[in-house]
């Protein structure tokens, strides 16, 4: 039974595109992010903005999964599918909500949710809103593929090997696609709206102008005013450190030309986010992406057999040394003259020896 209808405004979009910076605007704007938020890192020192308890809610199960944020494995979209038939995603989300909407039902109270990845559950989401009386609208914000891919490469890949750099820039290229694609098609028949992070920088009260009014929002000042406003000395161009190119991504040469096609038609709806041409457009390349995945999982078959046998080798010999490790244990110490080993000091001996297999490793 609904019990509400206050605008759920749920802020996605692959990692490190500005959703951040998207969700802090609102929140000076007026809009209200659930408590407690996570807290900023060396990695986003201005602040992610998310509620806590989704972003844990998310991982917790894209984890329980076996998926990554940006997941470039078209067979993950029926991995959640299965897991959501469960009813445990939807419950939880229900209690939760329900909770924040009972605290923030008030005329002109508006609720903003950011989190990346938000567009894997967005069945629960859209269903969880539709029983409580929410009115869910989707925000995207955009930025260039290459920007995304060499941006993640800085915050999370500085310290790795290049060899590893130059395999995941290929893997989240793809990964980029894949989230844009599904993250697009979630919000359709929904109100949403489209931001491009460049645009958000240099004008935020221009950027924001279609959005208001596409999302139908009640924001705490007139856009048109040049009014000293805290988002002012929240926004700037310098918070954006990644300013890549293609010519700085090594990926192959159909994949780049996807993701920049995918990039041109995401333009388009941020004029009008239900271009029907171009939904038509995206639902092709979803198709073209999907059929070169089944060639490429086919094509390193071989490559991945390979790969899952030696690590299931590896941990067979790692278990074995640990077994032997424990009967050295045990003979050392009944070799001594000291009273016979008890269960006790049998568990004691073989949790030691786990630990320093493991730190070995």
């Amino acid at each position: 039974m609904p019990t509400s209808s206050t605008p759920l405004v749920l802020v996605s979009g692959s990692g490190r595109s500005g959703t951040s910076s998207l969700a802090g605007t609102l929140k000076r704007l007026g809009l209200h992010v659930p408590q407690p938020e996570v807290q900023a890192s060396e990695t986003n020192p201005r602040g992610f903005y998310e509620p806590q308890w989704v972003i844990d809610f998310h991982k917790r199960h894209l984890k329980e999964l076996a998926l990554f944020n940006i997941d470039s494995r078209p067979a993950a979209v029926d991995i959640v599918a299965r897991h959501v038939e469960s009813g445990v995603p939807t419950a939880e989300l229900h209690e939760w909500l329900s909770g924040q909407l009972a605290e923030h039902d008030r005329p002109g109270d508006q609720i903003v949710v950011k989190d990346p990845h938000a567009f894997w559950f967005a069945q629960v989401w859209e269903v969880v809103s539709a029983e409580l009386g929410a009115d869910l609208r989707w925000l995207t914000a955009l930025r260039h593929p290459a920007e995304v891919v060499g941006s993640r490469d800085i915050a999370y890949l500085s310290s790795q090997s290049e060899e590893l750099r130059l395999t995941k820039e290929t893997s989240n290229v793809a990964g980029w696609v894949h989230a844009a694609l599904l993250t697009e098609k979630a919000g359709r028949g929904s109100k949403r709206s489209f931001v491009r992070y460049t645009d958000l920088l240099a004008d935020w009260r221009a950027a924001l102008t279609p959005v208001q009014q596409q999302l139908d929002l009640a924001l705490d000042t007139d856009l048109a005013s040049r009014e000293h406003h805290p988002v002012d000395d929240f926004i700037e161009p310098s918070m954006r450190k990644s300013q890549l190119t293609w010519d700085d991504v090594r990926t192959p040469d159909w994949l780049r030309e996807m993701a920049e096609g995918v990039w041109d038609l995401l333009g388009v709806l941020v004029e009008d986010p239900h271009d029907r041409d171009t939904l038509l457009a995206l639902d092709r390349v979803h198709e073209d992406y999907n059929a070169r995945y089944a060639d490429a999982v086919a094509l390193t078959f071989d490559h991945t057999k390979a790969e899952s046998t030696l690590a299931a080798r590896e941990a067979r010999d790692a278990q074995r040394a640990t077994v032997q490790q424990l009967r050295r244990d045990l003979a050392q110490v009944r070799a001594t003259k000291e009273p016979a080993v008890g269960g006790r000091e049998a568990a004691a001996i073989l949790r030691r020896a786990v630990v320093r297999r493991v730190t070995r490793r």
